[in-house]
């Protein structure tokens, strides 16, 4: 099992993920003054090796695909998502792989920046079972691709501070998140997921549909998670507010 370093980018290795924990910590304290709790790294490292094990080697992309459909994760659809983000949704990206986009209901703490994958795992399966979270997984052909949190913004524990004299929040579906299979990615599947999104907002009883594009992504895929700007005013969304990182973006559903 092996270990990227996050800031300077060495590889720890060792025989398993519990090896691979106490030599990262060895490695942070010799490299680097970090204040993260011990636990926190110790988690990231086991987190991060046992991703290397589970995720999917398949991160070229596709010069073609298939026709795309989009469907809403009901109960029956909740192993595909499982499946999605367990192999296909991280893929070369490991040391994203334990969020099961939880972190938009259940954001970090400075005492617990770093979840262990499995409690993320079944907290974000048992939310999507219990209708607290919601979300579309795209499909090409048999093959899920792609997922987009879709919940409403009442659900959201990352959001509650937006707009607070604008719409009440359980009127208001927020698209927090984007996840694509490396394969399928540049080839329009999250704007199918959001087309998808804005067509079923008034039946699920929304008023509203938000978008958080960060302002200064980073220029690479994992970077545009929360959707690119020019994809939500492509579709009629207009800015509400700028916050330091992130701006709130709105159109009727």
């Amino acid at each position: 099992m092996q270990i990227k370093c996050f800031e300077c980018a060495a590889i720890v290795q060792a025989d398993d993920s519990e090896g691979a924990a106490r030599a990262f910590l060895a490695h942070a304290r010799e490299k680097h003054q970090w204040s993260y709790p011990e636990a926190a790294i110790r988690t990231y490292a086991i987190n991060y090796a046992e991703a290397e094990e589970r995720l999917s080697r398949a991160t070229q992309r596709l010069d073609k695909i298939s026709s795309v459909t989009v469907h809403p994760v009901t109960e029956d659809r909740v192993p595909d998502w499982l499946e999605f983000f367990d192999h296909d949704g991280f893929a070369g990206n490991p040391g994203w792989a334990s969020c099961y986009c939880l972190e938009p209901h259940v954001p970090s703490t400075p005492e617990q920046p770093e979840r262990p994958w499995r409690e993320s795992r079944a907290a974000m399966c048992d939310r999507l079972l219990k209708r607290v979270a919601a979300g579309y997984l795209a499909y090409v052909e048999s093959e899920c691709v792609g997922w987009v949190n879709a919940s409403f913004r009442s659900d959201y524990g990352l959001y509650r501070d937006v707009d607070p004299k604008g719409p009440q929040p359980q009127s208001v579906i927020g698209v927090s998140c984007f996840v694509i299979a490396p394969p399928y990615r540049r080839h329009g599947i999250a704007s199918a997921l959001l087309d998808r999104v804005i067509a079923d907002a008034a039946a699920r009883g929304a008023l509203w549909v938000e978008g958080y594009p960060h302002n200064n992504p980073e220029g690479n895929d994992a970077g545009h998670f929360r959707g690119p700007r020019s994809m939500y005013e492509a579709r009629g969304f207009q800015v509400i507010e700028k916050k330091e990182r992130f701006t709130v973006m709105r159109r009727p559903a």
